[in-house]
């Protein structure tokens, strides 16, 4: 990632890729600055990470060759024509403002600023994140390649055209939605069936982690995965029956798509940061 790293906002997320960094040793402590109009969260990071921050976003640029956008979209243009007077050639620009396309930040920046885009879930807070990450225009592979390993350090990310990144925020960027819901599905039925509600839970959430686990890790697919512990006329092909006669699958592919397809209407309403 360079020298030095600086987040401009220091919410929860920007800690988990800071302390993700460190972990990682991808950076150490006096290689990171996070500015924060919040005093208790400034001193919340410092207290935690043993960074130091700042309330001054000018401090960040001076500070770092790295700068991670980490503030909401409704604050964007504020930020970023603050940023311009800043904004240096060294300087690679990383942004994490869902629904902010590149093409926006570049035009709030000097002429030729590097920009990548990042498009995390809120699993990046327990370090198992899953992420796009795509390039602007004048961004290199070099660029990409350091912004894939900044949020490996985090979870999985994955490098797509910046096109495709509405595709990441409905299946992954709202992912752990629609999986907290079959979480709470399956525990459900456990308690339904006389398992303890805290049992229930525990052996719900393990076991789609476990899922995911074996997918990531086989290398198989899912169909070959799923194939491998149905038993004819067991007990989870009796269940996959159910799910089947239900359209579970169709409505999670559903689902999937009706979020791309508002992430990009959204997307085109914020296209100029205000």
């Amino acid at each position: 990632m360079g020298a030095a790293t600086g987040f401009i906002g220091a919410g929860k997320m920007a800690e988990a890729l800071m302390a993700g960094m460190l972990k990682a040793g991808l950076a150490r402590a006096d290689e990171l600055i996070a500015s924060d109009i919040s005093a208790a969260r400034r001193d919340a990071v410092r207290a935690a990470l043993g960074i130091e921050t700042t309330a001054e976003n000018a401090r960040v640029f001076e500070f770092a060759r790295t700068v991670v956008l980490a503030v909401k979209p409704q604050h964007a243009g504020s930020v970023l024509d603050e940023a311009r007077e800043h904004v240096r050639p060294h300087h690679l620009i990383v942004s994490i403002m869902a629904g902010v396309p590149t093409a926006a930040i570049e035009a709030r920046l000097p002429a030729g600023t590097r920009v990548v885009r990042v498009m995390p879930n809120t699993a990046c807070l327990v370090q198992a994140a899953a992420s796009g990450v795509a390039k602007g225009t004048h961004a290199t592979d070099a660029d990409l390649r350091a912004v894939v390993e900044l949020f490996n350090a985090v979870g999985r990310a994955e490098a797509v055209d910046e096109k495709l990144l509405d595709a990441v925020t409905g299946l992954s960027g709202s992912g752990p939605a629609y999986i907290f819901t079959v979480i709470e599905a399956l525990a459900d039925g456990g308690v339904a069936e006389g398992l303890p509600r805290e049992t229930a839970l525990r052996l719900a959430a393990q076991t789609v982690m476990g899922a995911g686990k074996m997918v990531l890790e086989s290398g198989q697919h899912p169909a070959l995965l799923r194939e491998q512990v149905t038993s004819p006329a067991g007990t989870t092909a009796e269940g996959l029956a159910v799910l089947e006669a239900h359209g579970v699958r169709s409505a999670f592919l559903q689902a999937v798509r009706a979020a791309a397809r508002r992430s990009k209407e959204l997307g085109e309403g914020t296209s100029k940061p205000q």
